[in-house]
């Protein structure tokens, strides 16, 4: 499938969050508290993005990550929106908005909190994760 074709198929809040640069409400999403073991990929693309493994509860309403779980995927880019001076990350593949990163992430995770909209992503279970053509990231969860 094509990405217009793909687009066509998001939701409202969807289509709104990836490329519009828009943010859904905190504590009122998806993922927020959702810690089931599987990786969060690009709701566009499909292409991997993070891994519950990497997930934490940041208290912030937006699901918070500690890294990529495949770095060149994810995009930084310089934000002065709003009135705030903010790194945006944005999805190579697709270049769907997915949020921001902040330097004020767990120190033993490494710093860093990718503060990552729900809607700019879809969740796949460790269970599926081969059915759904994900098995190289099997072996995270071994």
């Amino acid at each position: 499938m094509n990405k217009d074709e793909r687009l066509k198929e998001l939701t409202e809040m969807q289509y709104y969050v990836t490329q519009q640069q828009g943010t859904e409400p905190p504590y009122r999403n998806e993922y927020d508290q959702h810690f089931e073991e599987g990786i969060y990929v690009d709701i566009v693309s499909g292409k991997p993005l993070f891994s519950s493994l990497d997930k934490f509860d940041a208290g912030c309403g937006w699901p918070s990550f500690s890294k990529p779980i495949d770095a060149p995927e994810v995009t930084e880019h310089f934000d002065t929106t709003h009135g705030m001076r903010r790194v945006e990350v944005r999805s190579k593949t697709a270049d769907s908005h997915l949020g921001h990163v902040f330097p004020d992430g767990p120190k033993e995770l490494g710093g860093l909190r990718y503060c990552i909209n729900s809607a700019a992503l879809r969740f796949v279970p460790v269970s599926e994760l081969e059915q759904q053509g994900y098995s190289e990231y099997l072996s995270l969860f071994k």
